[in-house]
């Protein structure tokens, strides 16, 4: 797919609830409106995965699991064979998983057992302390895609306009054939997502009770901004 489309001709953005703590879980539990998906910070909650496993019935939206990589964001400094486990463990819960473009070879027994299970497969790409050209990022997609994904996912530092104008090049005119979720981290960060989501971002990600990501919105933000 190459070039932009018309904003009639793209999909509605789908909202995610990020879960990362036990009051999170239990608040998405008792939400009379869930947003489409919720996404299970499994390194966040590697501490708590009993009390996950019994409680995720629970949950009225379809789920995304991810364990992510130290190096990216990733919590408690898990090693590869506990965020293999982790994912394994929960796969058979999921509709998506989540797996860094760093990791999809390290992990590829789980993006195969996704495949085989009829998940689908969203492989990212995080620049905590920078946004990469245009050109650098359609790199990225093109490598998530020979790994299979469904969606590429990539979230990148705007602080400034210039950042976040690279982004949102990136994802308006992303010239590959490959669903995009973008977002922007840092003091631009809210807007991006806002921005991103008319240029055809397809996952929006939302904060519930707690995050620790710089310009991550809660869902009632997003919804105020009419993102539903």
């Amino acid at each position: 797919m190459t070039g932009g489309s018309s904003a009639n001709d793209r999909p509605r953005p789908r909202l995610v609830g990020v879960i990362m703590s036990s009051a999170s879980l239990d608040f998405a539990i008792r939400m009379r409106k869930p947003p489409d998906l919720f996404e299970l910070r499994l390194d966040h909650l590697v501490r708590m995965v009993d009390e996950l496993e019994n409680k995720l019935s629970r949950l009225r939206a379809p789920l995304i699991i991810t364990a992510r990589h130290s190096q990216e964001g990733g919590a408690n400094k898990l090693a590869l064979r506990e965020r293999r486990d982790l994912l394994s463990r929960f796969l058979r819960r999921a509709h998506y998983v989540d797996v860094e473009l760093r990791s999809a070879s390290a992990l590829r027994s789980v993006l195969e057992l996704a495949r085989e299970k009829n998940v689908r497969r969203i492989i990212s790409f995080h620049s905590l302390k920078s946004t990469p050209g245009s050109r650098f990022l359609r790199r990225k997609a093109r490598a998530a895609k020979a790994h299979g994904a469904d969606i590429f996912k990539v979230a990148t530092r705007t602080d400034t306009p210039a950042q976040l104008a690279r982004l949102l090049a990136f994802v308006t005119k992303k010239d590959v054939d490959l669903a995009v979720s973008g977002m922007g981290i840092g003091k631009l960060g809210a807007i991006s997502r806002v921005l991103l989501s008319r240029a055809g971002s397809v996952l929006v990600y939302a904060s519930l009770r707690d995050s620790d990501i710089e310009g991550q919105m809660s869902l009632e933000q997003l919804r105020a901004f009419g993102i539903r």
